[in-house]
């Protein structure tokens, strides 16, 4: 069981996703992601390697944005946006991430094609309060 309380929990997992898909820093993301990283993304190739080189293979112009997040015990759930990624339409994702000795030691997500207002049957938006342009 990690030391950190679940808002230090939440604090770490914003500055891994900005210091890698952001800043594309690989060197400070090893601090954040444990060397037994473990990978549940059917997309993702495994360890902390294979989350690395998909980025590396990424367009620089990939930006992560968090919405929501929670955090109990030593599990994070943020809801965010992946663009710039060169699909068509951004990920809104929901990333679950398990922290173990102050570090993401495994993940899961769940991804979705962001939808346009004309594709949204609820008329909602799927990130924050508006929708794409």
């Amino acid at each position: 069981m990690s030391k950190t309380t679940p808002a230090q929990n939440k604090a770490l997992v914003l500055e891994a996703f900005d210091t890698l898909f952001n800043k594309r820093d690989y060197t400070a993301a090893e601090r954040f992601w444990s060397d037994r990283y473990i990978q549940h993304s059917a997309h993702i190739a495994p360890g902390r390697d294979g989350l690395f080189n998909l980025i590396r293979a990424l367009p620089d112009s990939l930006k992560y944005e968090n919405h929501l997040i929670l955090a109990e015990g030593d599990y994070v759930i943020a809801h965010g946006r992946f663009s710039g990624h060169g699909r068509p339409a951004a990920w809104i994702a929901a990333d679950v991430v398990r922290m173990e000795d102050d570090k993401l030691a495994e993940h899961w997500d769940v991804l979705q094609d962001e939808a346009t207002k004309d594709q949204s049957v609820s008329g909602l938006p799927m990130f924050g309060d508006r929708f794409p342009n």
